[in-house]
């Protein structure tokens, strides 16, 4: 069991207003709930949270919540809200649990090994990121490993082939699908086989285009060796083509 350590406060005054001047203070607006007391409304030092949620790095764990005055708490995240625009912190919610007691809680996962399929070729998809689970503080782990080394092309972990952990329960759905080896896409697969490989020799027989060829011998016309000479203008021509020079009017 991982345990954090984090200061707080009674937040006086609730609303809009009061959290407004609570952040300009550095604080954060939270909450304690717990299946045996009251919610309870507490600030807590902005500066203080961010180097905590650094420390934990995305794992579960509990914190302990220190008071100036009266009993500690032993609490976790449930919730975190934030701005979408600044990514500042808004409010927090915290879950308080007893020690004696167990209480539910979802806790992110990390694939280790090699898939067998991904060697073949298959590519690895995760469908749940976190797994809920019920267990005592004392038990709680920080991280759910899922070992992937024998999962062959086609192949799915489901929550009821996770690895058995002592004094945790899974409360998911055993049928709910944790990661899958699947074929690559069809339409990625045949694109790259339709694409011809760079430098490729031509087919036999094939006449390679050339640079800058007219539109019509692209389209496959074929020129015959006199075109060129019935197509070259006769020295008149040039004369006969252009237009008539515009004369001066006569003069009435």
């Amino acid at each position: 069991m991982n345990k954090y350590q984090l200061t707080v406060s009674n937040r006086e005054g609730t609303g809009r207003s009061a959290s407004r001047r609570l952040r300009k203070a550095e604080k954060i607006p939270a909450i304690l709930y717990g299946k045996h007391t009251k919610p309870e409304s507490l600030a807590i030092n902005a500066p203080e949270f961010v180097k905590l949620l650094k420390e934990i790095s995305g794992r579960a764990a509990l914190i302990e919540l220190k008071r100036p005055a009266g009993e500690s708490a032993i609490s976790f995240l449930q919730e975190v809200q934030r701005d979408p625009i600044t990514d500042k912190y808004l409010h927090l919610d915290l879950h308080e649990v007893k020690m004696d007691e167990k209480f539910e809680i979802r806790v992110p996962i990390r694939i280790v090994g090699e898939a067998a399929g991904v060697k073949v070729g298959g590519i690895l998809e995760t469908s749940s990121f976190f797994l809920r689970i019920r267990c005592l503080p004392k038990d709680l782990p920080s991280i759910i490993e899922v070992d992937v080394s024998g999962v062959e092309l086609g192949q799915t972990v489901h929550v009821s082939d996770m690895k058995p952990i002592p004094g945790v329960e899974f409360r998911d759905q055993g049928n709910q699908p944790v990661v899958s080896c699947i074929e690559p896409v069809a339409e990625e697969v045949a694109a790259t086989e339709a694409a011809p490989a760079a430098g490729a020799a031509p087919a036999a027989g094939a006449v390679p285009a050339a640079a800058g060829a007219a539109p019509a011998a692209a389209a496959g016309a074929a020129a015959k060796p006199g075109d060129a000479k019935a197509a070259a203008a006769k020295p008149g021509d040039a004369k006969a083509a252009a237009p008539a020079a515009a004369k001066p009017a006569a003069k009435k």
